[in-house]
């Protein structure tokens, strides 16, 4: 089995590079690694008592690592029956040459559009899979359509449109899983906290019994050519009950976890996000009814041009371009190259900064700056020419080169970075004394009117304010923001909202809050990101948002 296994191996790089990276994102194709496989299994098989005969179903095939796995850890005669589904064509001879002889019925075609096994006797009682993680913006409105409907009949999940292709894979594996079988899925752990992955938590917690969960550490990436975090859920067919415990474990490997819990399902509510749960020993994701960021600030992301390259230039570009003062607005440049946390202005409340950008947002129509502005113009007819006003986001405006409104908050917050960098991230509040506003890499944070007045009482207050935000635990923000691949942390608006400011309130005597509405909402919707604007942020959720680079 070990030749066999590198003859595996060796065709899946093969494979491999026969697609582009972008191909295979496209597709999902992320093949599971040997050891990884092997583990999976080995827990996956354990599950099962040791005598009962194994009918294995991998409905994401590839080259068969999971099936080369249950090789290496079940004995042949144990294995009755051995199905594969593998919509990709291009493997399908190598991967029936490599595994001739083999017991396993390998079946080229979608696994979404197979009819399930009509007997019981004919289901699998042990399903592992690496299901394609196409991302939804990949999935045309029509077969999202389909799916969906497919997902509610078998599973009785009402599935998000923002759901990638795994979670229906999920879903839809329902009837393929014999009463009291197993299932395996290594999945992406953004799941646990995003809010398109509710209903898929609540199909865990009513329609089966929940196992285990096993999250690797975002900064030990389990494939090498995608940002992904990953998990492992393991599940029973079988009707949950309300005492049964769920095994939750973090980092390391599946046999050697770096941290392990055992809970209740209850704690385990579709409304909670499940990854804090999951990596912190101390819990972290329980209710919270004090004061939050929300009661203090409006929080909103920062405003997306649609093309940063066109609409934020440097003064030297926009005065060589001539592009009229009226129409250019300072704004901040990225994170990374915002070296200071506190950013002063001059008289004109410019900001003081070794990189200065300016942002071009003219409301006038067409016709007006034509006739009124004519560099302005010409350098509109070059956007024109780039394809700039077709971009999505300058076609949903009238006229296409107009800039949501966004004025300038006195605090900004980095919206993503990761731990250990020269700026000491992943989030970094910045004072901001200046005029400018802040592109979609940060959120701002606007006083609401009873910290507002405080501060005009005290102009000091700001900067106690400021102060105290920075000293709020890192590994708060983490466990109200989600974690990807590579140990790239990322927060929302609502995330941040819910983060605690107790610390505020006592470093500000006499200030009272009023509890905002928007946490009414949090009783139902703890975590729920901030998904109002997911249009304007381009496409996915992972490693696909581009930061300003001015």
């Amino acid at each position: 089995m070990v030749n066999q296994e590198q003859e595996r191996l060796r065709l899946q790089s093969e494979l491999d590079s026969s697609k582009t990276s972008a191909q295979r994102n496209k597709l999902g194709q992320f093949s599971t690694p040997s050891g990884l496989a092997e583990d999976i299994v080995r827990a996956a098989v354990g599950l099962l008592p040791a005598p009962e005969p194994l009918r294995f179903l991998d409905p994401a095939f590839g080259t068969g690592s999971f099936f080369s796995a249950l090789l290496r850890v079940a004995p042949r005669d144990r294995i009755t029956s051995a199905v594969g589904y593998e919509i990709d064509p291009a493997c399908r001879d190598a991967v029936r040459a490599l595994w001739k002889g083999a017991p396993l019925d390998l079946r080229v075609a979608d696994f979404t559009s197979a009819a399930p096994p009509q007997q019981a006797h004919e289901r699998a009682n042990l399903l592992i899979c690496n299901p394609p993680y196409v991302r939804h913006h990949h999935l045309p409105a029509t077969e999202k359509a389909r799916l969906a409907d497919l997902a509610l009949r078998v599973a009785g999940v009402r599935l998000s449109g923002l759901s990638g292709l795994y979670c229906y894979f999920l879903a839809l594996a329902h009837d393929w899983i014999a009463d009291g079988g197993v299932g395996a899925w290594l999945i992406p752990s953004e799941f646990m906290d995003v809010n398109y992955g509710r209903e898929l938590k609540r199909y865990l917690l009513e329609h089966v019994r929940l196992v285990r969960i096993h999250r690797f550490d975002p900064a030990d990436a389990q494939f090498e050519d995608a940002d992904v975090s990953s998990a492992v859920v393991f599940i029973e067919r079988k009707t949950p009950s309300s005492s049964d415990p769920v095994e939750l474990s973090f980092g390391g490997t599946l046999s050697h976890p770096r941290v392990t819990r055992i809970v209740d399902r209850y704690e385990l509510r579709p409304t909670v996000k499940w990854s804090a749960l999951v990596s912190n020993h101390n819990g972290g994701a329980e209710y919270r009814y004090g004061a939050t960021l929300s009661d203090l600030f409006e929080i909103r992301r920062g405003l997306a041009t649609g093309a940063n390259d066109f609409f934020i230039l440097t003064p030297e570009a926009a005065n060589e371009l001539r592009l009229p003062p009226e129409f250019l607005a300072p704004i901040l440049p990225s994170p990374r190259h915002l070296s200071q946390d506190e950013v002063q202005a001059d008289r004109d409340g410019y900001p003081l900064l070794e990189r200065s950008l300016l942002l071009l947002n003219c409301h006038l129509p067409e016709d007006e700056a034509r006739a009124g502005y004519p560099s302005l113009w010409a350098y509109l007819q070059q956007g024109i020419r780039q394809g700039i006003r077709e971009r999505y986001l300058c076609k949903m405006r009238t006229p296409w080169y107009v800039q949501e409104r966004r004025p300038a908050s006195p605090i900004v917050c980095s919206y993503m970075g990761r731990q250990g960098t020269s700026n000491g991230g992943p989030f970094r509040f910045i004072l901001n004394h200046s005029k400018a506003t802040a592109s979609n890499v940060y959120l701002m944070l606007y006083p609401r009117p009873a910290l507002a007045e405080a501060i005009r009482n005290s102009p000091d207050v700001l900067r106690r304010v400021w102060q105290t935000l920075r000293r709020i635990p890192i590994q708060t923000l983490i466990n109200e923001g989600r974690v990807y691949g590579g140990g790239l942390h990322k927060i929302e608006p609502n995330e941040l909202a819910h983060a605690p400011a107790d610390l505020l309130l006592e470093n500000i005597p006499g200030l009272t809050v009023r509890k905002h509405q928007q946490m009414h909402l949090f009783a139902e919707n703890r975590h729920a990101p901030d998904y109002s604007s997911e249009k304007e942020r381009g496409q996915g959720h992972i490693g696909t948002e581009r930061q300003q680079d001015g």
